[in-house]
């Protein structure tokens, strides 16, 4: 299966899925004329029809019938009611895709109370400036080239990494939590800035540049981060005054432990609890 010449459906359009929409309309992957989308809100509805000229509606087991590939972009909390809404409408030729955190294909099937070409996504918010990093998870049950068209969807809005579902607890645990593990080091750099006397927009300028500067070069570069940072730290230089800091205020225990505690989140979410 590809992309081309098919329908492709949004159930669920907040920030992911409006993301999703836009990578693959501005980078022509998929026609407007061939996205749907549905949403409780109306009023978003049309936002997103006006700007994309995507076609919306109000009805998700329609939108199933209607499209080849459906992207489940609802929040956990309610992917089991919304698959046992659309159990009716999938069929066989139906390529299921789910982006909710920490929710199994496993729990998603059983919900459907069927069978299901089904594979589960995990994206995170840099997808809404074509910057997202994406993890999709081998699965069974698929046809052959059904991983390609998740690839392709989700290529659109940054880069595609292909796992085992049992990784994707730790995928959301890094990744998907990951910006907001970020800005709030954007924000605390800033904070920083401001303390020893620059003006807070300028602070905050030069903190979100650096870290794009830095992870530009790392990921463009293949350094490893210690090289990058051996390159900026001159013996007795500002740079290793900086690090001994936060090696003494524990950034990178704190760093290891919040991914480790948002895996174990992802997973509980899984379970259902919470």
């Amino acid at each position: 299966m590809t992309l081309a010449g098919k329908r492709v459906g949004f159930i669920g359009a907040g920030n992911m899925g409006e993301a999703l929409i836009k990578g693959l309309v501005t980078a022509g992957v998929v026609p407007a004329k061939s996205v749907l989308a549905t949403d409780v809100r109306t009023d978003r509805l049309e936002e997103l029809a006006r700007a994309f000229g995507i076609e919306v509606v109000t009805d998700n087991v329609a939108l199933v019938r209607a499209v080849d590939v459906v992207v489940l972009a609802v929040k956990p909390q309610i992917m089991d009611a919304v698959a046992k809404e659309i159990a009716p409408a999938v069929t066989p030729a139906t390529l299921l895709i789910s982006i909710a955190a920490g929710i199994s294909t496993a729990r998603i099937r059983a919900a459907l109370g069927k069978d299901a070409r089904l594979i589960r996504v995990m994206p995170n918010t840099p997808a809404l400036v074509l910057e997202g990093a994406t993890a999709i998870a081998r699965g069974a049950g698929l046809e052959p080239g059904d991983i390609e068209v998740a690839g392709a969807i989700f290529s659109a809005v940054g880069r595609v990494v292909v796992l085992g579902e049992d990784l994707m607890d730790v995928v959301t645990g890094l990744s998907g939590s990951g910006p907001g593990y970020v800005a709030l080091i954007i924000e605390a750099l800033a904070d920083g800035g401001v303390k020893m006397g620059l003006d807070r927009s300028t602070a905050l300028a030069l903190a979100s540049q650096t870290v794009l500067g830095a992870a530009r070069l790392v990921r463009e570069t293949g350094m490893h981060p210690g090289v990058l940072k051996d390159m900026v730290t001159s013996p007795g230089g500002t740079t290793i005054a900086g690090i001994a800091a936060l090696e003494d205020g524990g950034l990178r225990a704190a760093l290891i432990r919040a991914v480790e505690q948002a895996t174990l989140r992802s997973r509980e979410l899984g379970r259902g609890s919470g």
